[in-house]
């Protein structure tokens, strides 16, 4: 069992440092024992040196099987250089199909990785270090089954 975690650990690692020229940023926080904790909010800090660009942005979550719901509420606290809040904002993001239970994202046993957009096409007003500050925020604390949170910052390219 051990080797089976070793090994998801190491592909949803190599997922996420993949190369790939436009990511600015990405992130995650392993989330201890499976069980995110309302009190447990993973921080990531975004340097932005491009503000003539635009950039998508991402959730990027780990989840079992054994999640045991369809969705997921998160609280987004977007806070800019000069720590005034840009935003703090609650969003529903769908884990898997309320219907069928079918899990979106890739699996890779009974692990699955979800990379959903939370802000397109948007331009950073001025260049520093970003905060992005993520809360479950669900009536069940601890959430069960919730392996690790992050985001994902990419400079949007013309095609």
């Amino acid at each position: 069992m051990k080797f089976f975690w070793f090994v998801s650990i190491l592909a949803f690692s190599l997922a996420l440092s993949g190369c790939d020229e436009n990511v600015v940023y990405k992130a995650h926080e392993d989330i201890d024992d499976g069980l995110w904790y309302i009190k447990n909010k993973p921080t990531f800090k975004v340097e932005i040196t491009d503000t003539t660009a635009t950039y998508n942005m991402y959730y990027l979550l780990r989840n079992t099987l054994q999640y045991p719901y369809y969705n997921m509420y998160l609280t987004r606290n977007f806070a800019a250089p000069d720590q005034k809040v840009i935003s703090n904002t609650l969003e529903e993001v769908y884990l898997s199909n309320e219907t069928t239970g079918k899990p979106y994202g890739n699996g890779l046993g009974d692990l699955f990785d979800h990379k959903i957009p939370f802000l397109k096409d948007y331009r950073f007003q001025k260049s520093g270090i970003y905060t992005f500050t993520l809360t479950q925020s669900m009536r069940q604390n601890p959430l069960p089954f919730v392996m690790s949170v992050g985001i994902s910052v990419e400079k949007v390219v013309a095609k």
